[in-house]
């Protein structure tokens, strides 16, 4: 997944302009891009734009942001959307990798509920927005076979720490912030899910934008977190391979099968051992 573009439940018109926007995924949001008044409203304009939805090869991935466990709703929210088979859920403030493994318990009853093939629903959880989940990141490795991605969000966060400043004068994040960033790599990684970097709530700033994407992506991320279309299209393109890259990578893994899968060999005159294989793997597995 390299972009996932957040979308209002309860808004049927920005769902479908959603549809429009070429992102791998849309995060269909009923917590806090929703006023509590309009809660119901969310649930029952998302259930219908899922039980509408065409088949998945035609159409990005759909995910809804439920409700957090703090809050008493998540279970109504899950009520509401999982009959129409959405692809995945999204877990915000999650505080270790036993939330995740609480959803996966949920969803397995709903499933059953709605005769829905057990397991098929995914996870993708958000397990930075406290300091608690900033701390245990580390947790989600084997929590669920459900989980495909974990991200990370610096608005709860700052909410949940008290802080005044997200980002220095330059546009970079304040060392707090980093700091959840980086948990949330690594964390990733060894839960063996793929890694989402956050949104970057100023869609008119294309040049900070591209410069964030380019920067996440140099890390490791796999792809990133929008909120309005007109980002999906740059996020595609840094998340997206080059041709040169493809290449590179496919002659690396051709040369250690060639040659008996050995400790350390030449490739186009570099030198190359196992941790470039592993990263060569992965871009192919990208893409």
């Amino acid at each position: 997944m390299r972009s996932a573009l957040f979308v209002p439940g309860d808004s049927e018109k920005k769902l479908a302009k959603g549809l429009q926007s070429d992102s791998d995924a849309l995060f269909i949001d009923l917590e806090d891009s929703v006023s509590l008044d309009n809660k119901k409203t969310a649930r029952e304009v998302t259930a219908a734009f899922l039980k509408d939805a065409v088949p998945l090869a035609s159409r990005p991935q759909l995910y809804v942001r439920i409700n957090a466990f703090d809050v008493d709703m998540f279970d109504q929210d899950l009520g509401a959307v999982v009959p129409f088979a959405p692809d995945g859920i999204v877990l915000p403030k999650a505080e270790h990798g036993k939330d995740v493994t609480r959803l996966d318990a949920l969803l397995r009853v709903h499933e059953v509920r709605s005769d829905i093939e057990d397991g098929s629903t995914k996870i993708i959880a958000i397990i930075t927005e406290t300091a608690i989940g900033t701390l245990n990141a580390g947790t989600y490795h084997r929590s669920s076979k459900r989980l495909g991605a974990v991200t990370w969000g610096a608005e709860d966060l700052s909410a949940d720490i008290g802080a005044i400043r997200r980002r220095n004068d330059d546009g970079s994040y304040r060392d707090v912030f980093r700091f959840a960033r980086v948990q949330t790599l690594l964390g990733a990684v060894a839960a063996g899910v793929e890694p989402l970097d956050t949104v970057y709530p100023d869609f008119k700033d294309e040049t900070g934008f591209r410069k964030e994407c380019m920067e996440a992506m140099y890390d490791g991320f796999t792809g990133k977190m929008a909120i309005h279309p007109a980002q999906v299209p740059i996020i595609n393109e840094v998340f997206t391979p080059s041709k040169q890259e493809i290449e590179r990578a496919q002659a690396i893994v051709d040369a250690f099968d060639a040659a008996g899968n050995p400790g350390v060999l030449a490739v186009n005159g570099e030198m190359l051992d196992r941790p470039h294989l592993r990263k060569a793997e992965k871009l192919l597995a990208r893409v």
